[in-house]
């Protein structure tokens, strides 16, 4: 098998589009080529971007502390004369990992603790978060479970998974089942199947969910095979992960096409990092992009308390503005909610711009997307005068 290499890449970005490269990699388009042969090292690293002898030293201390791994697509999107490209902040280690702010947390959401069984987060009533594999195609630098996400290559054993659908089962106030991890669809079909049908066979489970961002950094996994599968089991529906108008691209578009046409709802969750998206230019063209293609926005997430990625938080104020700049400005389907994952286990609370000015008994002064304010009254119970 020929390994992929820099040489693949004469120029500059996205040359991943070029037909050159396929005719280069005949499997460029196989998503096992594309999760065999990721970037796993400084040296395979330093065949794609120019490194620096410090910035090798550097990653090289971060890869201690989280593993690296990036499929041959993804870093192809890297613009290697941009120190500040966004696909490389999300996949490159920085030293600023390192940095161990004081209000970070192991398990900034206290999964373990709201964990009754192993690989089950059950937080609210009705749903539970199934976590069956810590693997993924692509460590992202700004992952939440980077206490357990690149730790080990390992998936859920037949054991654990027993002991989950038990627990499932049991309760049968669940009637929603998120698989996730990890990713689940690096998972072969066949493992994938194995599971969601057993989660399938339990009737008071209405709704499966996956949340993958396969369709983001190693699209080819979508695949007929895999999507004939999962439509045995509807009803199905996928979240995935867009940060970046960059990541939208003529592959990842055909993946996302692919989920649709298929008859599953997709829905896209943004993280709101620093330096990468955390202005209203950028988040309105990645919006407008996804929407474009049929994917939701659902939502936009507050950077999580994870050790080591501070320097990708913004203030909480930053996602307001965001949000509130996009009110009115484009249409409300493609606008998502902004929402901070409570430290300590609280959840998805919603937080956004107050647009109620004052109220009482006889009215609500509201302001709308323009900062005009508006009154509405309230139920008076009294007859029209006259």
């Amino acid at each position: 098998m020929r390994h992929w290499s820099v040489t693949a890449f004469p120029g500059r970005v996205n040359s991943f589009m070029d037909k050159d490269i396929r005719q280069r990699y005949p499997q460029w388009d196989d998503w096992k080529w594309q999760f065999a042969n990721r970037i796993t090292t400084v040296e395979k690293l330093e065949k794609r971007l120019p490194l620096t002898q410090r910035e090798k030293e550097e990653i090289d201390t971060c890869l201690k502390r989280f593993r690296m791994a990036i499929t041959p697509y993804y870093a192809s999107l890297i613009n290697p004369e941009d120190k500040n490209d966004p696909i490389r902040m999300q996949s490159v280690p920085s030293i600023k990992e390192t940095f161990i702010d004081r209000t970070d947390l192991l398990d900034p959401l206290d999964e373990e603790g709201d964990s009754p069984v192993k690989h089950i987060v059950h937080r609210y009533p009705d749903r539970v978060l199934f976590l069956v594999s810590c693997k993924c195609s692509m460590y992202c630098r700004h992952c939440t479970r980077r206490r357990i996400v690149g730790e080990e290559d390992r998936i859920i054993t037949e054991k654990e998974l027993n002991t989950a659908l038990d627990y499932i089962r049991k309760h049968t106030e669940i009637r929603d089942v998120l698989v996730s991890g990890g990713d689940p669809l690096v998972m072969s079909t066949d493992k994938l199947e194995h599971i969601i049908s057993r989660i399938r066979q339990i009737p008071h489970v209405d709704i499966i969910r996956i949340g993958t961002r396969v369709p983001v950094v190693m699209p080819m996994r979508i695949t007929d095979e895999l999507l004939t599968m999962l439509k045995k089991y509807h009803p199905i529906w996928i979240n995935t992960h867009f940060n970046h108008p960059k990541e939208i691209t003529p592959d990842s578009e055909k993946a996302c096409g692919m989920i649709v046409d298929a008859g599953i709802p997709l829905g896209n969750q943004t993280v709101l990092l620093k330096g990468i998206n955390d202005n209203a230019e950028t988040m309105k063209e990645l919006m407008l992009k996804l929407v474009h293609m049929r994917v939701r926005p659902y939502y936009l997430y507050q950077c999580d308390l994870s050790m080591g990625i501070s320097h990708f938080r913004t203030s909480v104020q930053t996602g307001i503005d965001i949000i509130h700049s996009l009110q009115g400005y484009i249409s409300g389907y493609a606008i998502p909610r902004f929402v901070i994952d409570a430290p300590g286990g609280g959840g998805k609370v919603p937080v956004g711009y107050n647009y109620v000015i004052s109220r009482d008994d006889k009215e609500v002064v509201l302001e709308n997307y323009a900062g005009k304010r508006y009154v509405y009254p309230q139920p008076s119970g009294k007859p029209m005068e006259g």
